[in-house]
């Protein structure tokens, strides 16, 4: 029951001195854009689990620095938005960014091997808006190549996480 949900998140967030906000559905599905850059293994599988009916949501849109994925989102016809990024463009396309995720009254922003550190001012627009979906070898596997560093330090079994 709801009720009982809130009520023990509720206790736990006294207990902890933490903040909470829950959501429940309701009637509305949630739109999302999907953030990529070159790794399409994350992409395919939230189109895969969003045709199969496991992700209840509109895919809205896939946001990527590179060019390189447009055809897994082809696939699924979803729309396809580049934003070449560099030292000196970042907060110009950020800005863009923005402006086509709020055309497009997208409520959840899901990062997906997107390897761009968003600036502090993309954050804060989106706010308990954004999920960060990575593998979980961090903070023991920091930088390029956390797979390789892994598997050389004899890894057997890698997992995930994600967080707002």
């Amino acid at each position: 029951e709801r009720s009982v949900i809130e009520d023990e998140i509720n206790d736990l967030c006294v207990r902890f001195g933490m903040k909470s906000q829950l959501s429940w559905g309701g009637d509305k599905r949630r739109r999302i854009s999907i953030f990529v850059s070159k790794y399409d293994h994350c992409l395919w599988e939230l189109l895969l689990r969003q045709r199969a009916g496991e992700l209840d949501c509109e895919i809205a849109m896939v946001i990527s620095n590179h060019e390189k994925l447009r055809h897994v989102a082809d696939t699924f016809d979803i729309p396809y938005h580049v934003f070449p990024i560099t030292k000196d463009n970042k907060l110009e396309q950020e800005l863009k960014q923005i402006s086509l995720i709020e055309q497009h009254n997208v409520d959840l922003l899901v990062l997906a091997r997107y390897m761009q550190i968003l600036s502090p001012s993309f954050c804060s627009r989106f706010q308990n808006q954004i999920i960060n979906i990575h593998h979980s070898f961090l903070p023991a596997f920091r930088g390029g190549s956390p797979y390789h560093k892994a598997h050389e330090r004899g890894v057997k079994l890698v997992g995930a996480t994600a967080h707002y």
